[in-house]
């Protein structure tokens, strides 16, 4: 009985987004941005020009202060949260990369074992089948060999001992994903805290100043929050994105591995039947 194999089209199109993404966003990261200091004089300044000019006042326009994005976030965030936002990134695509590498069909269903596999079975070699089904690490083989391993007890025990073999495989594919789960809950949660804690010093300048403090002594505070918050969301979103994928993905290979394996073992069945009846 013959199993397609899925193609590796699919593979190579992940692979290619999924870098487009993370050159994308490092692009971004690394442009230019024009943050312009003297905005907060634009409006003194012309509310001096509708004044007259004594001789000691001079126009001297400043110039802008060019710096990166990824400065700016640095100067925003502060060495804290740049450290956990940096360290939940880079767990977040560590996560994905090792998920996007296990979950796939020629790992967890190699067609050339089930190929193999079945080949031993129509020639009724059940002794090397179970040998070579031991020795093979995917998720079927372990599935085949612990119903093959209770044969002995009967085609019900082993259909029995498939079944608690399929879900301990799949409980550590989806305990494995689980962090990246976990990873989405925690990021919008520290941007949370950082805008807690940017709106708490610019709250604090303004109580502890004995005049109104200019914009740009409160702007330190108000950057704290606004960043930590996007980069919590930046981070939460791709990563329940991928959960959800990945998730599906799991769940349509363990299905059609456990049909696999069914179809399989059901020649045991059978055997038993004739056995049986003479």
């Amino acid at each position: 009985m013959p199993y397609q194999t899925e193609s590796g089209i699919l593979h190579s199109v992940t692979w290619g987004v999924v870098t487009r993404i993370l050159l994308l966003c490092l692009a971004v990261m690394t442009g230019p941005m024009c943050i312009d200091t003297a905005q907060a004089q634009d409006s003194g300044a012309a509310g001096a020009a509708a004044a007259p000019a004594t001789p000691t006042e001079t126009a001297t326009p400043a110039a802008p202060v060019q710096r990166s994005l990824l400065a700016y976030m640095w100067d925003a965030c502060g060495w804290f949260w740049s450290l956990v936002f940096g360290l939940l990134s880079f767990v977040m695509v560590a996560i994905v990369m090792m998920n996007m590498l296990q979950v796939r069909r020629d790992v967890l269903l190699p067609s050339e074992f089930v190929e193999e596999f079945e080949q031993k079975l129509n020639a009724k070699d059940f002794q090397n089948a179970y040998e070579m089904a031991r020795a093979d690490d995917s998720f079927v083989a372990r599935v085949l060999a612990a119903g093959m391993g209770r044969l002995n007890r009967g085609y019900a025990e082993a259909v029995e001992g498939m079944q608690e073999a399929g879900e301990d495989e799949n409980m550590a594919l989806e305990h494995r994903l689980s962090y990246l789960a976990l990873i989405g809950t925690i990021a919008p949660m520290c941007g949370l805290l950082g805008t807690v804690q940017g709106m708490i010093i610019s709250f604090d300048q303004i109580a502890t100043s004995a005049v109104s403090p200019k914009p740009s002594e409160l702007a330190g505070g108000i950057s704290t929050a606004l960043v930590t918050t996007l980069l919590g969301l930046g981070i939460a979103i791709p990563a329940m994105v991928f959960y959800s994928i990945l998730k599906n993905r799991i769940q349509r290979l363990v299905l059609e591995i456990g049909m696999v394996s069914e179809g399989l073992m059901s020649r045991f069945a059978a055997a038993g039947k004739q056995k049986s009846a003479t």
